[in-house]
């Protein structure tokens, strides 16, 4: 659910502005909303208050920057110094920190251009024989590419300088370098001479270039050899500076931080010259927590609070509250926008219907438990208070978010699990080759006959898989999704049920959400498309998905009357929004479309079941014709194409129950067109004891 929230204003003396904003900051609950225009200044601070944030800022950068450099993670909390000490504490860490980083930034760039052109220059020297120190000669390197011709460089050459020249390669990897020794006075004519054969001269980088061959040869040889070692010892050095500087660098940090958000609260005020106002925004259930902020200053502040407008006002932010079970899920919601204040909260319904969906799809119990493996390793790392770091993609995962990632896995490996149950699937059929489940005709009969179908009893079956697999095991299966010959169809309609549920749900959703804000186009046209998608919906069933329009005139069945009725209202809600949604019965046809992709649940769920079938069937397959060495053989090409297929499929299993949550059941709420900011209150990051010491200086 979004949290209720309440407008509060706050009006304090100047010479008191900072002692409420840091009080504020420990309080944590203020939202803040810039005030602008109006009789008192706003926006950008002037005179002493700027220079004060100018200095902050400076120094707060300067402390960043040697964080940066340090690359360390957060060290255990440091008494926080004095505020006249700042400055020294930040200064003390950025100097040796700043010439350790030019260090290995030298370092670094040194072992580039040896793996870039360290054999190229040794193979450069061997062939410059000395001549590379003589003050006659020139020697002029370039690379030559596989496709390159060398004969056209020494036709170039003869033209330019007959018999003034000297020339020589070496294969090096899968080119080749080559040397041209020439009178200095005729350096540009060779020059000249590569260029019109589309070749450069090879120059080094940094300070290797115009160093003499052999002494840029034995440099990068020196490279080669000591810049492992070397870069290890300014590894340790920096980790050495990390643990000296570190926590009371990052104690400052934090203040200057905390000094910072001070500024720029009074940046967001309306300031007088006594005085100063600010407004913003809290939850409901953290108004006792502002009144005690602000009680122990007296009469020094005055504050009102009220109630939202949230008709027509767009600033107002959003907090989501959810129970214990729907709160991990909102890491889901963090791939969509937040919800607009007083409208829908969605987590629940995805809390609900993706894991389940995702289920549908997987339905297999050792892959169930293959996500519940993982589920659980996310929640032991996350209990030992470690991340996950993602270095390949650039991403740090923390300990908190992992705990809300493996709740959630652990619900769609439930499901995952149940649902391995129901369509009696184990990796695939593997399950059924170990006669764990079977398929009893005479069951799924019983159980879906009225919708039907007739499954083939054990003597009529023809299919193989069918009549093998008949009254051959411990489970019998009830939703056998993978008997194709009869029960797709069964399959097919159960994943378009959710569809009408979530579809007509949505649109539900826009009636109520227009009943409330008393807005009549988004009430009528949620009106005419919850009626014209019923209608669809009804008209499909009636008419046996449109193989009987005899139909239409059998008033006697009660579908036909439910589809008209909806027609009906869909006209009298289009010619009510007309002006506004010309295309209505467009749309009408789209979110018939919508109903209909929710076969994607029955598609990729089936897709997914065949191949995990085929690698099972392929594995169990082995090791019957071959032998012992077929059992061994079968069970690590069925391990590897299983989990080769998992891995290929499971982005698409993942994404098809997000994007029927995202745009099918959204889409219809409005929930896609409007959002709200988040709440983002003011904090304190350094701790309130630090604060008291570092202003009592």
């Amino acid at each position: 659910m979004i949290n209720p929230m309440q407008q509060v204003v706050i009006a304090v003396r100047k010479r008191d502005s900072e002692a409420v904003i840091t009080a504020l900051q420990d309080a944590g609950v203020l939202h803040l909303r810039p005030i602008t225009g109006g009789p008192l200044s706003t926006g950008s601070l002037a005179g002493q208050d700027a220079q004060s944030r100018r200095d902050d800022e400076r120094l707060l950068a300067r402390a960043e920057s040697t964080i940066a450099e340090l690359g360390a993670y957060r060290p255990a909390p440091a008494p926080l110094p004095a505020q006249g000490e700042w400055e020294g504490v930040v200064e003390g860490a950025a100097q040796p920190v700043s010439a350790l980083a030019r260090t290995r930034q030298e370092l670094q760039a040194d072992l580039d251009a040896e793996a870039a052109y360290g054999d190229a220059v040794r193979a450069l020297a061997r062939l410059s024989g000395g001549l590379d120190r003589s003050r006659r000669l020139t020697l002029v390197p370039f690379l030559l590419q596989p496709t390159d011709n060398l004969g056209e460089l020494e036709g170039a050459l003869r033209a330019a300088l007959p018999d003034r020249y000297a020339l020589a390669t070496e294969t090096v990897g899968q080119n080749r370098v080559g040397l041209v020794a020439a009178l200095r006075s005729d350096r540009d004519a060779v020059r000249a001479a590569l260029s019109r054969v589309r070749l450069g001269e090879l120059r080094l980088p940094g300070r290797f270039d115009g160093l003499p061959l052999s002494e840029a040869a034995a440099e990068l040889d020196r490279i080669r050899q000591n810049g492992a070692e070397r870069q290890r010892q300014l590894g340790e050095q920096r980790d050495q500076l990390a643990r000296t500087h570190g926590p009371a660098l990052y104690a400052v940090r934090d203040a200057l931080k905390d000094r910072v958000a001070v500024h720029d609260v009074r940046a967001v005020s309306a300031r007088g010259k006594y005085s100063l106002a600010m407004q913003g925004y809290l939850p409901a259930d953290r108004v006792p927590a502002l009144q005690a902020a602000l009680g122990q200053f007296g009469d020094a502040v005055s504050y009102e609070l009220h109630g939202v407008d949230e008709h027509h006002d767009q600033a107002i932010p959003v907090q989501l509250k959810n129970n214990s079970y729907v709160r991990p899920f909102q890491v889901v919601m963090g791939l969509m926008s937040l919800p607009k204040y007083g409208t829908f909260d969605p987590t629940w319904v995805i809390a609900l219907f993706f894991p389940l969906f995702f289920g549908i799809i997987i339905a297999d119990i050792g892959y169930g438990l293959l996500f519940l493996l993982f589920g659980l390793w996310l929640l032991g790392k996350a209990r030992r208070n470690e991340g996950w770091d993602l270095s390949f993609f650039g991403a740090y995962v923390p300990p908190a978010t992992l705990r809300d990632l493996g709740f959630v896995t652990n619900v769609m490996a439930a499901w995952s699990i149940l649902w391995g149950f129901l369509t009696g699937e184990f990796f695939g059929t593997l399950g059924e080759h170990l006669h764990l489940f079977y398929v009893n005709p005479d069951l799924v009969n019983s159980l879906w006959g009225w919708t039907g179908i007739h499954a083939e009893s054990h003597e009529a079956a023809t299919n193989v898989h069918t009549a093998a697999a008949a009254h051959g095991g411990l489970i019998p299966t009830v939703f056998p999704r993978l008997e194709t010959s009869y029960f797709s169809n069964v399959a097919l309609v159960f994943a378009l049920l959710f569809g009408i549920l979530q579809v007509l749900w949505g649109w539900g959703i826009r009636i109520q959400q227009g009943l409330k804000h008393r807005d009549a186009t988004h009430t009528w046209e949620g009106l005419a498309l919850f009626g014209g998608v019923f209608a669809l919906i009804c008209m499909a069933f009636a008419t046996r998905a449109g193989q009987d329009f005899g139909q239409f005139t059998n008033f006697t069945n009660p579908l036909i009357l439910l589809m008209y009725v909806g027609f009906a209202l869909f006209l009298i809600g289009w010619i009510r929004v007309i002006r506004h949604f010309p295309l209505l019965p467009i749309e009408l046809l789209s979110q018939g479309g919508a109903v209909v992709s929710y076969a994607r649940i029955f598609a990729v769920g089936l897709v997914s079941a065949i191949l995990a079938k085929l690698c099972s069937d392929l594995g169990w397959s082995l090791a019957e014709r071959i032998g012992f060495l077929g059992i061994l053989l079968g069970i690590v090409v069925g391990a590897l194409l299983h989990f080769f297929v998992l891995a290929l499929t499971l982005i698409g299993h993942i994404v098809q129950p997000l994007r029927l949550h995202m745009v099918e059941f959204l889409n219809p709420t409005g929930f896609n067109a409007e959002t709200s900011p988040a709440y983002n209150p003011l904090r304190r990051l350094s701790p309130a004891a630090n604060a008291v010491s570092g202003q009592g200086k």
